[in-house]
């Protein structure tokens, strides 16, 4: 089934945002937003640069090199052709006349980078015609991470599967280390055989740390590198898959334990620090979306961050408390961060999202607790199983 853009949606957007258009641009296919939002597919042969804008009401116009006159054809519109950079700029007048206030794939200071796609030059190209430029972050959210009922539906599927394969996993560990030992790259192996079977696919991944190697957020074991896994050692799985679907929505969870023993009273407190720490983030998005108040990204890491804060471990909390998730395991809505960024995205209904935050002592071992959420109208709620206490191997 071919994608169509939603034109009467996106006009509507601008009109709530009190926006005059949103202006695509691309050249070399440096910006995959612009082609998803637009619905025009992958893999075109781009050497030119393109325009395409939307008003806020009234017909779109495009603007493409008369070489490659057809790229933009399957969308609603008039068009126009260039040639020369002196006809470029006359026709770029042209094809924002009338509009002031128009959103582009832009952040302020690069503030949101993951929707700041077009280059500098092209942003002063634009105000040196007396626009003004603002972020369509926003914009992307709504048409970039809100998610249809039957992708939701995907989500949890994926939970359900991907749920059992994980309390397989530790009762696996268990059974090898029972019978010997067995090293990290080995149960990346066992999770992923798991995962097929199941029919769930994934990018990389998943990882299995032990020891001094779960203080390494982004630690991904390999066959040369992989540690093993004994009796006494503290294991952190984070697992991520979705059905093998494309447009399906991804389900990423991270849990810890302890193997043949009980945990240290260190281990111990940083698992309910920073389970308390994931725990107030879910809970101030429930209340946000319960009494229909919006909530921006940076609100609900604050809420996790500071748990972690008063507890003295913020130095050890190094990354921001969520990503958004969907098709793709990073999407593109809001992130639950002001620490890497202060993303000030609102959350939307009909979006996922993860909340993990995650304490690392280098040398040491590291915690994260990973859970997803889904945002509806009137409720946000986790998605899977929620981690309470540190497992027991």
């Amino acid at each position: 089934m071919i994608a169509i853009m939603d034109l009467a949606a996106i006009q509507a957007a601008l009109r709530d945002q009190q926006l005059d258009g949103w202006l695509f641009y691309d050249h070399h296919y440096r910006d995959p937003l612009a082609y998803r939002i637009l619905s025009l597919g992958e893999g075109l042969h781009v050497t030119r640069r393109w325009f395409y804008f939307i008003p806020a009401t009234g017909e779109p116009r495009k603007l493409v090199h008369r070489i490659e006159s057809g790229r933009l054809d399957t969308l609603p519109g008039s068009k126009a052709v260039y040639s020369s950079w002196q006809e470029l700029a006359a026709q770029i007048t042209a094809l924002t006349e009338g509009a002031t206030k128009i959103a582009m794939q832009y952040s302020p200071n690069n503030a949101i980078m993951y929707v700041s796609l077009v280059d500098a030059g092209t942003i002063e190209l634009i105000r040196s015609l007396g626009k003004q430029v603002v972020t369509s972050a926003d914009l992307v959210s709504q048409f970039e991470a809100v998610l249809t009922d039957e992708q939701i539906a995907t989500h949890y599927i994926a939970q359900e599967k991907i749920d059992v394969v994980l309390a397989a996993a530790w009762q696996e560990i268990g059974r090898r280390v029972a019978s010997g030992g067995t090293h990290e790259h080995a149960m990346v192996e066992w999770l992923s055989e798991a995962m097929a079977r199941e029919n769930i696919v994934w990018e990389h991944g998943p990882n299995v740390s032990s020891g001094a190697n779960s203080a390494d957020s982004h630690y991904e074991p390999t066959a040369a590198s992989s540690k093993p896994i004994r009796k006494g050692d503290f294991v952190l799985i984070d697992i991520w898959g979705k059905i093998d679907r494309p447009d399906a929505c991804f389900y990423d969870i991270t849990w810890t334990g302890v193997v043949g023993r009980e945990p240290s009273a260190k281990e111990q407190l940083i698992f309910e620090t920073v389970r308390d720490a994931r725990d107030a983030a879910i809970q101030t998005v429930e209340a946000a979306f319960a009494a229909n108040i919006p909530i921006a990204g940076w609100q609900a890491d604050d809420a996790s961050r500071n748990v972690i804060a008063a507890a003295g471990f913020k130095d050890w909390f190094t990354h921001r408390t969520g990503h958004n998730i969907g098709a793709e395991l990073h999407g593109n809505g809001a992130n639950l961060d002001n620490l890497e960024t202060h993303d000030e995205r609102l959350i939307l209904p009909k979006t996922c999202f993860s909340v993990e935050p995650g304490l690392y002592f280098p040398g040491e071992f590291g915690v994260r607790s990973e859970v997803d959420m889904i945002a509806l109208p009137g409720k946000a709620s986790v998605t899977g199983r929620l981690q309470t206490e540190l497992v027991r191997i």
